[in-house]
């Protein structure tokens, strides 16, 4: 088996608490960065990363090292994140890449969401607006996607999932991955076409 963590992981389900200890020090700031940047808010961040690996103890006797271990550990982080955005129906609005601090090693917090999605080439409209604007623009454009579109654009950008794995981790077709994240694309672009004519039509 080439996969370490499955490794591991064969060892939880015998018992061993060493081997899910191992597991959570490795993997516990990924997935709170993850919640993190899908939430907007580290504290429920932490509660929610904590509550990833309490399923993930509950549920050891149902793994099988079919997949990488990393793949089913997002698709139960994203699940919570999805249903955790659905319980907070009052709240309409959530802020990415907002937060400070680090979570820990290999933390990639300090990533701008408009820097890893401008290298599409898709958005022209931000030569025309300044580096700052730009990056504020991004933040609330992600936090106005649907919630499987900002999804998808988390695990791809900040994550460096490929189509496969993200379809593996949101349980879709590598078809309608490309065409979540096509659209969120989209309307980034589209919106900040938009702020661009707006700014020109203020400073005439």
């Amino acid at each position: 088996m080439k996969d370490p963590d499955a490794r591991l992981m064969l060892c939880v389900q015998k018992g061993d608490r060493d081997a899910f200890n191992a597991l959570m020090e490795k993997h516990f700031a990924s997935v709170m960065n993850l919640a993190a940047r899908y939430l907007g808010a580290r504290e429920e961040a932490d509660d929610l990363a904590q509550e990833v690996f309490l399923k993930i103890y509950r549920a050891r006797d149902r793994y099988r090292p079919d997949a990488k271990f990393t793949t089913w550990l997002y698709r139960i982080t994203s699940n919570l994140c999805l249903n955790w955005i659905r319980s907070r129906k009052t709240r309409r609005t959530i802020h990415l890449g907002t937060l400070s601090g680090s979570a820990g090693e290999g933390d990639r917090m300090d990533m701008d969401p408009a820097a890893r999605i401008e290298d599409e080439n898709q958005m022209e409209p931000v030569d025309r607006l300044g580096q700052d604007e730009v990056h504020e623009a991004v933040r609330q454009f992600l936090s106005e996607l649907p919630d499987r579109q900002r999804l998808a654009v988390v695990l791809n950008k900040y994550e460096d999932l490929g189509y496969q794995e993200i379809a593996d981790v949101l349980g879709l077709t590598v078809t309608a991955v490309k065409s979540l994240l096509f659209r969120a694309r989209e309307t980034l672009k589209e919106k900040l076409g938009h702020l661009v004519h707006a700014r020109a039509g203020a400073e005439e």
